[in-house]
């Protein structure tokens, strides 16, 4: 594992991914086949409800994937994308895993900055997350990848966007490769669409909240990933650790980020078992 150099002077650099992995450029539209191809399947067989609307935004569309027979519960997963790229249409197939142990799977898209900045993004999280937990009964599971991941924690975090009710459903968060601190992306060219200030990273970042009482979160990351991603997941269960609430930092050696959330598609998976049943 590769640890950062302190201080810093290329931020752009320290939050760039691609560059760093070979053949990056592909990997989008493997995404999209992949997604593709298993909502097809589910389509098929009846257990996929497409753009069901959670909002009264263009954007505020989710899929639902259901599994055969009664769910066991509800796991959300909301994508990453530095909250200004991607939609919902590419992660389908990431759904597998926790449709074939049982679930059902919702998948949110959301309004991108810079149309949005990232306080009303995690809100219309939180909408998406309360209209698929009126669909799905029983215990709920959030997992997100990247910025996915910060608006997944975010969840949790206190000041929580999410409705109590629902909130008080959510019994696992795991967070993948999330950017848990949004200071440093303020130093960052990005910064001109997602337009992030000193005030809504105070707001917004879940490394500098309280978590809420009887959090239960997984920090997982890929063991060949920028070397600020790394610290990005370590230092939330760090800091969390002190208010009684259950956390974990796990590294998945062989992974970057790009591939790191591939054992979300696989039911056997470790990071589908840590998503479903424990840590």
């Amino acid at each position: 594992m590769t640890k950062p150099e302190y201080p810093i002077t290329d931020w752009d650099d320290a939050y760039t991914n691609g560059a760093y992995i070979d053949g990056a450029e592909a990997y989008p539209d493997r995404w999209a086949a992949e997604a593709a191809q298993f909502r097809a399947e589910l389509q098929q067989d009846g257990r996929a409800e497409i753009d069901m609307s959670y909002g009264p935004e263009p954007r505020n569309k989710l899929d639902l994937f259901l599994p055969v027979g009664s769910p066991k519960g509800l796991v959300v997963f909301v994508h990453g994308g530095y909250w200004k790229a991607f939609d919902k249409s590419f992660w389908s197939h990431l759904a597998r895993g926790a449709v074939d142990g049982g679930f059902a799977v919702a998948m949110p898209s959301y309004t991108l900055a810079p149309e949005a900045r990232l306080t009303r993004i995690g809100r219309e999280v939180a909408a998406a997350i309360v209209k698929a937990s009126d669909r799905v009964a029983g215990p709920i599971r959030l997992a997100g990848h990247s910025a996915g991941g910060h608006l997944v924690s975010r969840m949790v975090s206190e000041h929580s966007p999410l409705a109590v009710p629902v909130r008080e459903r959510v019994n696992n968060v795991v967070s993948i490769s999330g950017v848990h601190d949004l200071r440093p992306l303020m130093l960052t060219e990005m910064n001109a669409i997602l337009a992030i200030d000193e005030e809504e990273a105070y707001r917004e970042s879940p490394a500098l909240l309280r978590p809420l009482a009887g959090t239960r979160l997984l920090a997982w990351v890929g063991g060949k990933e920028r070397p600020e991603f790394l610290r990005q997941s370590r230092i939330l269960p760090e800091l969390w650790d002190g208010f009684g609430v259950e956390t974990k930092f796990h590294v998945d050696e062989t992974t970057h980020h790009f591939d790191v959330i591939d054992g979300l598609a696989r039911r056997d998976s470790p990071l589908t078992q840590a998503l479903l049943t424990s840590f």
